[in-house]
């Protein structure tokens, strides 16, 4: 894995524009069943160079790379390795990349994930990009500022649904296991794109125009509650659709229920991913797992536009994804569901969760530096998520709810499938409700303890 830094991000994101990915895997042991090992994996990638002439580098962290072609030439690959990527020297104005390569399976949770039901020892596969493990399943530039379309395509076995954040479409039946193709999906950075697959479970309906998918095992499929999952979700689409002033905009939204997941979920871009044993209840629970439950679900759709559609340019504004989906989750929750009462929990489960973590030596301001994408991983923390939400409540009724809501409308309208900074919203938001908001964030976001 190449560790990335930011100078390193800037630097790329100055000289390319990544024009789409088309990405090809073999999810077969080539007899129709689960691969298991390992898979195939064939990337094109189409990009173009402000500089012709200049070199740089794409991650690949694979276990093996067996061929790469750039501009019909092949490249030398005695000098690749995972943790350093692949060296493309030379590059023209625009650029054709194919990399054909292998990659191990991961049992962590992070690239292609494969887990085995106990229940029916059916195989489960799926997807976990973020921060930058795309790179373990298809050759990319793994950084949240160099957006992309992507076209996926998934040799699997004939029993198997794949899902991705693209509609279907086609499928090539073959003798001993099909083909899935899917549409090329919407712009988006590498840790959102996703491509699940296995034999799920599915319930379907629509919503306001928007196609609605839960996915879970089959061995859990009694236990899905599609109907007050689905409740929760159209509930969410309602509230954020009148309050943010833009539109979902892809044509569905498919969350997977699925096991051995390492976090709560994760905002893959109309392929949202929970982690089964947390919130599939195979018992009676109370009411206050029902409502984490929401919370999370609404937390999710949240992302589809602070953090998918409009995403941070590089990883210090981390926290600016989490502690917005974190508010706007329990504002959702206490306006728009029957868990009225949201806000009560908030105070008495999350904040003080980052009451505690500010308290320790190893706080640290909401907003701080990421040198590089190592970094980042320490950050998932109650500082981020809850601590960030909880100022932004309290930049909330500073600035007032109304003028807020028209800050925010304004950068989803300015930003749209593009990449901001927390510079960008807290323009937005001085611009709406007639305040500085500087020594605000000094204040509360540059320092660090209670």
């Amino acid at each position: 894995m190449h560790n990335l830094t930011q100078a390193e991000a800037i630097d790329r994101a100055n000289l390319l524009d990544v024009t789409s990915y088309d990405i090809a895997l073999d999810l077969t042991d080539g007899s129709g069943n689960p691969g298991a090992g390992s898979f195939f994996s064939v990337t094109t990638v189409r990009f173009t160079a402000s500089e012709p002439g200049a070199s740089t580098f794409i991650e690949v962290a694979a276990a093996s790379v067996r061929r790469a072609v750039l501009n019909g030439a092949e490249l030398e690959l005695s000098e690749w390795t995972g943790d350093d990527g692949l060296k493309l020297p030379n590059l023209a104005a625009d650029n054709t990349l194919v990399v054909e390569a292998k990659f191990p399976f991961s049992s962590s949770g992070q690239g292609l994930h494969r887990a085995v039901d106990p229940a029916d020892k059916e195989v489960y596969l799926y997807s976990q990009f973020e921060t930058n493990d795309a790179q373990r399943v298809f050759a990319c530039f793994d950084q949240p500022d160099l957006k992309s379309v992507y076209t996926w395509h998934a040799r699997v076995p004939n029993h198997w649904k794949v899902v991705s954040n693209a509609p279907i479409a086609r499928v090539d039946d073959n003798v001993l296991d099909k083909t899935v193709h899917f549409e090329q999906s919407a712009r988006m950075s590498t840790y959102v794109t996703a491509l699940c697959a296995g034999p799920y479970h599915e319930e379907r309906t629509v919503h306001d125009g928007v196609d609605l998918g839960l996915f879970c095992r089959a061995s859990m499929a009694q236990h899905l509650e599609a109907n007050e999952l689905f409740e929760i979700t159209k509930q969410g689409f309602d509230f954020f659709h009148e309050q943010f002033g833009v539109r979902y905009p892809l044509p569905k939204y498919d969350q997977l229920w699925v096991p051995e997941f390492n976090a709560g979920a994760m905002e893959n871009f109309g392929c949202v991913t929970h982690a089964d044993a947390a919130y599939l209840f195979r018992s009676a629970v109370t009411d206050f797992e029902r409502e984490q439950r929401a919370n999370t679900i609404l937390h999710e759709l949240a992302h589809m536009w602070f953090g998918d559609l409009v995403t941070m340019r590089w990883w210090d504004d981390l926290w600016l994804n989490e502690s917005f989906a974190e508010w706007a989750s329990h504002w959702c929750n206490a306006e728009a569901t029957r868990f009225s009462d949201a806000w009560t929990t908030f105070l008495s489960l999350r904040k003080n969760w980052g009451y505690g973590q500010d308290q320790l030596s190893s706080t640290h301001p909401v907003y701080c530096e990421m040198p590089d994408v190592d970094a980042v991983e320490v950050n998932f923390d109650g500082i981020t998520y809850a601590k960030g939400a909880s100022v932004i409540k309290q930049l909330v009724a500073y600035v007032g709810i109304g003028p807020f809501v028209t800050g925010l409308r304004q950068y989803f309208t300015d930003h749209a499938w593009g990449n901001a900074t927390f510079s960008d919203l807290l323009g937005a938001l001085e611009q709406a409700s007639g305040r500085k908001l500087d020594t605000f964030a000094a204040a509360w976001l540059e320092t660090a303890q209670v």
